[in-house]
């Protein structure tokens, strides 16, 4: 939709101001009656309507009433609006009334003063979140773009950085960091040389600090293979343990979701760190006893079953949870947990398949074989 046929304009400016826009983000902020955006933004403008209105805190929820209030309106964004920016919100907001009038985003500008190709760079916002979100992304060789991190907070995750402020301004500047205060407005690069832990499901046992309570690593790889995350969907991982379940189902993109359910407080408290330590603190932990614990939960895309699988009811509570196609993956240790699953795929279906590991292990001064529990997992789409 052009300019013309909306009454929500999103301009993006830089930190080059007014001189930066183009004729058409001109032209759309003479034209409107009332100018939104940051104080910061606002007094980049010198020109255009004279009703300005600052953001409030908080922002998104305050929204609605905004826009049902004013009409006419060109917001100003950041760069890109669309870009991890306010553009996104807005349509979704208010759908058909926004147009966008895009500027480079800092990306873009960073990626030109660095020589970097922007497609092959991978981009990570701290806006209002942890840095732990930064782990998954540095992998060797791999080059980095950090929006609204702390350069102190960065560094001691991934190593040397670069700061980049101002991008596009006056005051633009681009220096390698060494412990000296950087300006808010401001992208952090660095090209990780550390070692790092691979997306694939099966990371080592000992990446986890853990009681003994986890799914080992050959297990665990296959359970999740069957488990199939697919970008935006939420897994139950139900008897957590250790929470390597939820954790590497979260690491396969980072728009999947988890919620581990465990009934110790203390497992639970242990998940958390884990969840961090790899990279996914938005795992979320949630305690009580299944299947109780699982009312009220959002409906997931798939469960997995890691404990507590002889509890009255807790197979078919996960069951009714699921939508059609959800999947379903058990893992059975015990005679006793055997034969619920054996009920279970007698009455629908699926498949089973029984996993037996040994590792090789010293004899004296040789090798040999030292076997695990065999496990059985039993898979089903509903």
């Amino acid at each position: 939709m052009s300019p013309e046929q909306s009454d929500v304009v999103v301009v993006g400016i830089g930190a080059d101001g007014w001189e930066g826009l183009s004729p058409a983000a001109q032209a759309a902020i003479r034209a409107a009656k009332v100018l939104m955006g940051s104080s910061r933004q606002l007094d980049l403008v010198p020109t255009g309507p004279e009703e300005r209105v600052a953001w409030p805190s908080p922002l998104v929820p305050a929204l609605p009433a905004l826009f049902e209030k004013y009409r006419d309106v060109c917001v100003l964004a950041s760069g890109d609006p669309m870009f991890h920016g306010i553009g996104t919100t807005l349509v979704r907001l208010l759908g058909s009334r926004v147009t966008v009038i895009p500027h480079p985003s800092s990306v873009s500008l960073a990626c030109a003063r660095l020589g970097w190709a922007l497609n092959e760079v991978e981009v990570v916002s701290l806006v209002g979140r942890s840095p732990d979100l930064l782990r998954p992304a540095l992998t060797p060789g791999r080059r980095v773009l950090v929006l609204g991190g702390d350069p102190e907070t960065v560094a001691e995750i991934a190593g040397p950085i670069t700061v980049l402020e101002q991008l596009g301004g006056p005051a633009e500047r681009v220096y390698q960091w060494s412990g000296e205060s950087a300006d808010p407005l401001c992208v952090i690069a660095a090209e990780y040389a550390g070692s790092a832990y691979s997306r694939v499901p099966g990371l080592p046992d000992d990446a986890y600090e853990t009681d003994g309570q986890l799914t080992k690593r050959e297990v665990r790889a296959i359970s999740l293979s069957t488990l199939a995350p697919l970008p935006g969907q939420l897994l139950w991982d139900v008897g957590a343990g250790s929470g390597s379940i939820a954790i590497e189902w979260a690491r396969t993109h980072p728009t999947c979701r988890a919620i581990a359910v465990e009934q110790s407080a203390e497992r639970a408290e242990r998940i958390v760190r884990n969840a961090a330590s790899l990279g996914v603190p938005g795992v979320v932990v949630h305690i009580g006893r299944a299947p109780s614990a699982l009312e009220g939960l959002e409906k997931p895309d798939a469960i997995f079953i890691g404990g507590g699988l002889t509890v009255p009811g807790l197979v078919q509570a996960c069951w009714d949870a699921l939508g059609a196609g959800g999947r379903l993956v058990v893992n059975a240790v015990t005679l006793e947990s055997e034969a619920v699953v054996a009920q279970w795929y007698a009455k629908v279906g699926g498949d089973l398949v029984r996993i037996a590991v040994n590792r090789g292990s010293s004899v004296g001064k040789f090798t040999g074989w030292r076997p695990h529990m065999p496990v059985t997992t039993w898979s089903v789409t509903k």
